[in-house]
């Protein structure tokens, strides 16, 4: 019997790809019932947001039959679920259905040897791709008898296409026993093209002569929560004073931040490093955005980072790209000190 990778306790996590779809009849409301709606399910979303990734996006205008999604990152199930309760029981809730609900967990791969890549896979870490598409995928049964070598011969293949597009992110997450399709599968990228021309050449690949299934297909485009939302009706309005005083979250104490240290934290729901660089605290992005490495274990120098993996540096101040492979700049957040916590607030950049 084959050997199979295993994983310590604890490392996996679950994954949630939640669509929903909005009744017409919401868009019927008056402006202040949508206002007061939209308000409750963005403080529900924002509550959830410092237990686990959230990331939205929207559907309109590339699927008939979602509006958009939630991506669910996390340690626990029973937050995915409390996040759907306390949703459902909002007053937009009345008028949302999930016409599409696919649950997976992160798992090595029995096809990529190397250690550092297979522990990778354990933690899904989004970047800041302006475009998510996303599909359940099932393999026939053929697939799993053949020898796990001629697999594997077929899997180098496979990969070795991939890899032609670095502009598109693969995320491979696991539903075996868990929900109706084996994987569901995410591809971030900022050149749908590349996407496109990517899926036409692994048809070609002979891992596809045992696809069983790999539709829905959905074309996300990522936003806000709250631009995600305005999206359903067409409101797109500038923030108030008022309602970028309210964006700022508690994510640490201040204790947790000595000089010369960083540290990964959440705030509503993308991940971000803060350093302490001179005693003067500075927020960034934490995944690089050529290849998503953790900024936060990277080496800080002349008011920049510099990321651990391919040595791309970052401007701590603007988020731009300095050197290195990494082209495109990343978000910064402002930051302050408030009765011994840090908050972070809108992006700066």
């Amino acid at each position: 019997m084959t050997d199979r990778p295993r994983d310590p306790r604890g490392l996996r996590q679950f994954v949630k790809f939640s669509f929903y779809c909005v009744d017409p009849a919401w868009r019927a409301l008056p402006r202040e019932d949508r206002e007061c709606g939209t308000q409750a399910f963005s403080d529900i979303v924002q509550a959830f947001s410092d237990r686990f990734q959230i990331r939205t996006y929207s559907l309109v205008g590339t699927r008939g039959d979602a509006d958009f999604l939630l991506w669910q990152i996390g340690d626990k199930l029973e937050d995915i679920q409390q996040l759907a309760s306390f949703i459902n029981g909002t007053r937009m809730g009345a008028y949302l259905t999930m016409p599409h609900s696919y649950l997976a967990m992160t798992r090595p791969s029995v096809y990529v040897s190397r250690a550092a890549a297979r522990a990778e896979r354990m933690q899904l870490h989004p970047g800041d791709s302006k475009y998510l598409f996303v599909y359940p995928f099932v393999k026939t049964r053929e697939w799993y008898q053949l020898p796990l070598e001629e697999r594997q011969k077929m899997m180098d293949e496979h990969i070795r296409i991939g890899r032609k597009y670095p502009s598109v992110k693969l995320n491979t997450t696991y539903s075996f026993g868990l929900d109706d399709q084996e994987f569901v599968v995410s591809f971030e990228t900022d050149e749908p093209a590349d996407f496109l021309d990517l899926v036409v050449e692994l048809r070609e690949a002979k891992t596809s002569l045992y696809t069983l299934r790999d539709t829905p297909i959905f074309s996300c485009i990522a936003m806000g929560l709250r631009e995600t939302l305005d999206s359903l009706t067409g409101v797109h309005e500038e923030q108030s004073t008022q309602a970028l005083e309210n964006a700022w979250q508690r994510v640490a104490d201040a204790s947790a931040f000595p000089p010369g240290s960083s540290r990964v934290v959440y705030y509503r729901g993308d991940q971000v490093a803060i350093f302490n660089v001179g005693g003067e605290l500075r927020a960034i992005s934490n995944r690089c955005s050529h290849a998503n490495g953790s900024l936060a274990e990277g080496v800080v120098e002349d008011g920049s980072v510099i990321c651990p993996s391919h040595r791309s540096r970052f401007d701590l101040t603007t988020g731009q790209p300095l050197e290195g492979p990494a082209a495109r700049p990343l978000r910064t957040y402002s930051v302050r000190l408030e009765q011994n916590g840090v908050l972070l607030g809108p992006s700066t950049g």
